[in-house]
């Protein structure tokens, strides 16, 4: 940026701002980025172009929109991510929260009638975004939202007293391992499944997140086999196990549940029309 940063309007800074950066929609993280900054909505910028921002606040955009071109995630620079319309906290301990997972949590309550009382577990849950919607929407229901990782529990729990939810819980453990041999009436999971081998871990957002969260194994598939293995001892009679899965994965997906004994298998398309989440039955002994 070439004007002395006390005096660029706001239309300066985010022309600038959007020259500098390599994304899908530059403009729109320069607005998201400075918005966040003056702690105003990004309506503000609309109305208010001329504003010329104090120096403090212009210094500050400035090492954002620097880390932004270095490629760092809007979400871990703002340290939030709306998912399915609610305000969450995000961290570099969890995965960014995206649209098509949304497909997992509409599938979910399809499946919940609005007064359910059903168990719910989520599986590997990081900031808690498909745990804590089904929480939102589905108030009778009682959520257990599971992850091996101590520091993304922390961020899920402290989205759940944000929203104000008291009907979810918290366990530590990896996979099933958090459900201390309890049933449950649905298990969701979005585990990962991205093959190691895959060009897109080198590019985007993914380069900065927690790879261990996106990577399974040599096919993507690892972390499906092992919940596919496991959860059919923590299902209820006729139970749902819900899935969420690369769009190219739907076969080897529906093979690994019909391996394990499961039934009814269908896969859901996200609003894309690709792919996106698999849905089995417990198929009983």
């Amino acid at each position: 940026m070439n004007k002395a940063p006390d005096t660029s309007p706001i239309r300066e800074l985010l022309d600038q701002a959007a020259q500098r950066i390599d994304s899908d929609s530059p403009r729109l993280d320069a607005e998201v980025l400075l918005a966040h900054v003056l702690d105003k909505p990004r309506s503000h910028l609309l109305a208010w172009p001329d504003r010329i921002p104090e120096a403090a606040q212009q210094a500050r955009y400035r090492k954002l929109i620097e880390r932004r071109a270095g490629g760092e995630p809007v979400a871990y620079l703002t340290g939030e991510r709306e998912f399915w319309s609610l305000p969450l906290t995000v961290t570099q301990d969890t995965l960014i929260p995206r649209p098509e997972t949304e497909t997992l949590v509409a599938t979910a309550l399809e499946h919940l009638p609005a007064d359910s009382h059903a168990r719910v577990a989520d599986l590997g849950t990081g900031s808690g975004a498909i745990a804590l919607a089904i929480a939102h929407e589905r108030r009778a229901c009682h959520v257990r939202a599971c992850d091996r990782s101590a520091a993304a529990l922390a961020v899920a729990a402290g989205n759940a007293r944000q929203l104000q939810l008291d009907n979810i819980e918290f366990a530590s453990g990896d996979w099933c391992a958090a459900l201390a041999g309890e049933c449950f009436d649905l298990i969701v999971s979005n585990p990962p499944y991205i093959a190691a081998a895959d060009e897109h871990l080198a590019c985007g957002d993914v380069r900065f997140e927690p790879q261990d969260a996106l990577v399974a194994g040599d096919e993507g598939l690892d972390d499906i086999r092992r919940i596919a293995a496991c959860a059919r001892s923590h299902l209820c009679d006729n139970a749902l196990l819900m899935l969420e899965h690369g769009f190219d994965q739907r076969e080897p997906v529906a093979r690994i549940l019909a391996d394990h004994g499961y039934r009814d298998i269908v896969c859901n398309n996200d609003l894309a029309g690709r792919a996106r989440v698999t849905v089995c039955r417990n198929g009983g002994d």
